[in-house]
């Protein structure tokens, strides 16, 4: 892996692959570059890739205090390395720091997001307001497994999923970013679509969603989309939260090379 410093000093652990033009992809709760390889490589012989570990994960280093400025300046520093301005892709938590960096005004020529974690009916934000709190306690506790469950219960896991993951190798990975999870909520707040913050946006954008996803997961993903002056929505047939990268990556690279 490579390391880049970001603009507080934090050295941000970075992967590259394939030639074209390129593509950083941002990854969301629990991920690392790892997570995101395998959509990399199926890009690869079109664009040049980067993924990345989010600050506080994997290779990467951390500082505290968290903020959402520091994750947009790490992406600051990974367009950079990639020449100056690139597309990027985020999924879940991930595409939400990718609309703030756009926002933030960063050199991105356009993007992609999947599923975004936004809510857009009363219900699913009455449900954020109170994940927030309760997962915010365990963390400052230390109660790291506790977190991961409540956090995998929001996500309408399964318990008996939830139990056959807690006997599995994975179980540790998870556990070890769970700090991070207090990340992604900053990042969201307090979990609305930010119309108005999207409308700012000019850069030519795409909206994900999986067309076996919860129906509000979907509605925020149409919302996000109609907000955006140059967003287009794509529903992928089948897919939930944890879409194919097989399937996903014609769609991107469609998009991508437009």
């Amino acid at each position: 892996m490579y390391r880049v410093k970001s603009g507080d000093g934090t050295p941000i652990a970075y992967r590259r692959s394939g030639e074209g033009p390129p593509v950083i992809l941002v990854g969301g709760a629990f991920s690392t570059a790892e997570s995101e390889a395998p959509l990399a490589r199926l890009l690869a012989p079109r664009f040049a890739t980067i993924t990345y570990d989010r600050r506080g994960r994997g290779a990467s280093g951390d500082r505290a205090p968290y903020a959402v400025e520091r994750e947009v300046e790490d992406l600051a520093a990974l367009l950079a390395v990639a020449g100056g301005d690139a597309a990027l892709y985020g999924v879940a938590s991930g595409g939400a720091l990718v609309v703030e960096a756009v926002a933030a005004g960063l050199p991105v020529s356009q993007f992609a997001v999947y599923e975004p974690p936004y809510a857009a009916d009363a219900a699913a934000l009455a449900a954020r307001a109170e994940l927030r709190p309760r997962l915010t306690e365990l963390l400052a506790r230390g109660a790291r497994d506790a977190a991961v469950e409540l956090f995998l219960s929001a996500l309408e896991v399964h318990p008996e999923t939830v139990a056959a993951m807690r006997r599995a190798p994975l179980w540790a990975e998870l556990t070890g970013l769970a700090h991070t999870l207090a990340y992604d909520l900053q990042l969201v707040g307090e979990g609305r679509v930010p119309a108005r913050r999207l409308a700012a946006v000019r850069t030519r954008a795409m909206v994900v969603d999986g067309g076996a996803s919860p129906s509000p997961v979907r509605a925020a993903a149409r919302a996000a989309a109609q907000a955006l002056p140059r967003g287009r929505h794509r529903t992928l047939t089948g897919q939930t939260n944890e879409v194919a990268p097989h399937v996903l990556a014609p769609v991107l690279e469609e998009f991508f090379a437009a």
